[in-house]
C-alpha cells in the first residue's frame, strides 16, 4: 500500500482474510465505512528486502469499507475493501464498491478469455515472444468474433 501511495496512485483491494479488524476499532466515517491505522510488522515479510522494509513508515492510514452480498438461496457474504481513497465526500462508499465490482467483472472476463483460448499456460520463454503470443491469441479471438457477427 505504501509503495502505491508513494508513486502517487490510489488503490482499492479486497482485505486479506488474515487481517482481522472490527468496526469498534478505527474512526467511523460512515455506515460500514471507517478509517483504520495499519502498523508496520515487527519482522520483515518474505516479499521485501531489508532496505525496503526499513524504508516503510511505522504506520499507514487506510479506509475500510464493509458491504454485504445478498443472493436469495445463498449464504450472505460480507466483503471488506481497503482503499487509499480516504475522503468520504469526494469518494462515496457506493462509488468505491461499484469500482471494485467493475474491476472484478474485468478479471472474470479476462479469465474467461484465457481459458476459452487456451491461454492459461503461455509457451514462449522471452518477454517479447510472450507479447507476440498474446497478440496472436487476441487476433484469433477477434477474427472468430467477427465471423460470429
Amino acid at each position: 500500500m505504501f509503495s502505491i501511495t508513494k508513486l502517487g496512485c490510489d488503490a482499492v483491494f479486497r482485505k486479506h482474510s488474515s487481517r482481522t479488524t472490527t468496526m469498534r476499532k478505527g474512526k467511523i466515517v460512515g455506515d460500514c465505512d471507517k478509517l483504520v491505522t495499519w502498523y508496520k510488522p515487527k519482522r520483515c515479510p518474505k516479499g521485501l528486502s531489508k532496505d525496503e522494509f526499513l524504508a516503510l513508515p511505522s504506520s499507514i492510514t487506510v479506509r475500510e469499507i464493509y458491504y454485504y452480498i445478498v443472493i436469495p438461496g445463498f449464504r450472505t457474504q460480507r466483503v471488506s475493501l481497503i482503499t487509499t481513497l480516504l475522503d468520504g465526500t469526494t469518494y462515496p462508499t457506493l462509488k468505491i464498491v461499484q469500482l471494485y465490482y467493475q474491476r472484478w467483472q474485468v478479471e472474470l472476463d479476462l479469465r474467461h478469455l484465457k481459458t476459452t483460448l487456451g491461454m492459461d499456460v503461455l509457451r514462449c520463454k522471452t518477454p517479447s515472444m510472450v507479447r507476440k503470443e498474446i497478440h496472436v491469441y487476441l487476433l484469433a479471438y477477434n477474427l472468430l468474433r467477427s465471423l460470429m457477427w
